[in-house]
């Protein structure tokens, strides 16, 4: 059945969508870049010109020319007394371009494959009557790896038994998982903002309603506002990523983890924490963060941690796991089989064994995001001295400030240029940050050398047409 979009909900989406001229185009665009992230889903009826042009305060033909441009390019087909409805898009699925394309794939920050990975592959393939032994339906997770997993929280100072843990198909699937256990339609969710886009999504396909908490690069979490969060809206759970943060960077101090801590159990609220990029340390001294034991979050009980190989393997090796308490360990497993019947063998058996190596793996995944940021760093400074470029101790990514709201419209021009990346606002719980560009840092140096430089052009040109009365209203809005 087709799903319909209001003309307030589109209005919202859009957020500053009139970054130049023409207005009609900047409009077009505007839906383009909703449709390319799957903001807008296909089938989706747009709202009637009327409604849409009362909502964005503009003309009835401005809206009437953008779907006439949609309508061009193979974006929506308008049906009279039918209105107008997205289409699937018939194009190299963005995040799967090959690089015979000639395309930048910046999407998608992921680290090429560990170059050990193939050994430890064939490695398992050698033993194939071991891995067809078993029924293959197994939905807690091979006990070897479950144990090996267990063991890593245990030497990090999170004592935990195979019991406690459940394997998945990759974090996305576990965050699925546990949303569809932990939340009832209506329950709130307290989660950062900006966050991983797909976390979000997840949440609300539950029936959660999300209470947003600044992170920024410069101060962190908004520790005031989540306590106030916490207090004033009881929510279920809470949905945090406290290290290396996607797309922020930033990793919370032992102090920030007390307080959040606190601020949850008051509450009686469960926290969820996206630990995927966790391990990815480039130069962090992580005595800093004045955590003398675990991690600082405590209460056992109420935390539940979400891991994977896909940010420090290869994001083809779908392997994740959720870390929990014994009973709601046991309740996911009795939910599962409405999602899935279990994670693969082999690949349980290939990620068994890069365990045994992770230390090493680790450690070169410290290097190759060394030399990745450290390029991107040294383009941006020298091609876009005006951006601000946080530092990144670890994660995958930078969370470049633009210091004007183009981000949306630049993406869009340098995609027509074969770059492909994900405009701020993908990132945000409740609208805004289009004053943000995401530009991770996991390609190989030269790669993201050329893309910065694609960007400095895109920059210039969408500066040049951006309406001086729209950059004047946005400079007064902080």
């Amino acid at each position: 059945m087709d799903s319909r979009i209001s003309a307030r909900a589109l209005t919202a989406a859009l957020g500053g969508w009139r970054t130049r001229e023409p207005a009609y185009e900047a409009l077009a665009d505007g839906i383009r870049l909703l449709c390319l992230d799957n903001r807008v889903a296909p089938r989706t009826t747009l709202p009637a010109e009327r409604a849409l042009s009362s909502a964005l305060g503009v003309s009835r033909s401005t809206v009437a020319a953008a779907y006439r441009s949609l309508r061009e390019t193979g974006h929506i087909a308008s049906v009279r007394g039918s209105g107008s409805v997205t289409l699937p898009l018939h194009r190299h699925d963005p995040g799967r371009a090959e690089a015979s394309d000639g395309m930048i794939d910046l999407q998608q920050a992921s680290p090429k494959a560990w170059p050990g990975l193939a050994g430890v592959i064939a490695d398992a393939a050698a033993s194939p009557a071991s891995l067809v032994s078993r029924v293959g339906y197994d939905v807690f997770g091979r006990h070897e790896l479950r144990e090996a997993i267990a063991d890593r929280y245990t030497r990090r100072g999170v004592p935990t038994t195979a019991q406690q843990i459940v394997v998945t198909t990759g974090a996305q699937n576990a965050i699925h998982l546990v949303s569809s256990v932990l939340v009832a339609r209506g329950d709130r969710v307290v989660i950062e903002t900006p966050t991983y886009p797909h976390a979000a999504e997840a949440f609300r396909r539950a029936g959660a309603r999300l209470v947003g908490v600044p992170v920024t690069t410069g101060d962190g979490w908004d520790l005031d506002r989540a306590e106030q969060a916490f207090a004033r809206t009881l929510p279920i759970a809470a949905y945090l990523m406290p290290d290396f943060q996607n797309p922020t960077g930033r990793s919370m101090t032992g102090a920030d983890r007390e307080r959040m801590a606190r601020a949850a159990e008051s509450a009686g609220s469960v926290l969820i924490l996206d630990e995927t990029t966790a391990d990815l340390d480039i130069d962090r001294d992580t005595a800093s963060l004045g955590v003398a034991d675990g991690d600082g979050f405590g209460g056992e009980a109420s935390v539940v941690r979400i891991g994977s190989l896909g940010k420090t393997v290869w994001g083809g090796l779908r392997v994740g796991w959720i870390r929990a308490d014994a009973d709601l360990a046991r309740r996911l497993v009795a939910a599962r089989s409405a999602h899935d019947l279990g994670t693969p063998e082999f690949e349980q058996a290939v990620a068994t064994r890069l365990l045994e190596r992770y230390p090493e793996i680790i450690a070169q995944r410290a290097v190759v995001l060394r030399e990745g940021r450290d390029a991107a760093v040294a383009s941006l400074s020298r091609e876009l001295p005006e951006w601000h470029v946080p530092i990144a101790e670890g994660g995958v990514s930078l969370w470049v400030g633009l210091g004007e709201p183009l981000s949306s419209a630049l993406v869009m021009d340098v995609r027509a240029r074969g770059v492909l990346l994900s405009a701020g606002p993908r990132f945000s719980v409740d609208g805004g940050h289009d004053r943000h560009l995401r530009i991770p840092f996991t390609g190989p140096p030269d790669e993201l050398s050329r893309a910065v430089g694609a960007l400095a052009e895109g920059w210039r040109r969408v500066r040049g047409g951006a309406p001086i009365a729209y950059a004047e209203q946005f400079d007064a809005v902080v």
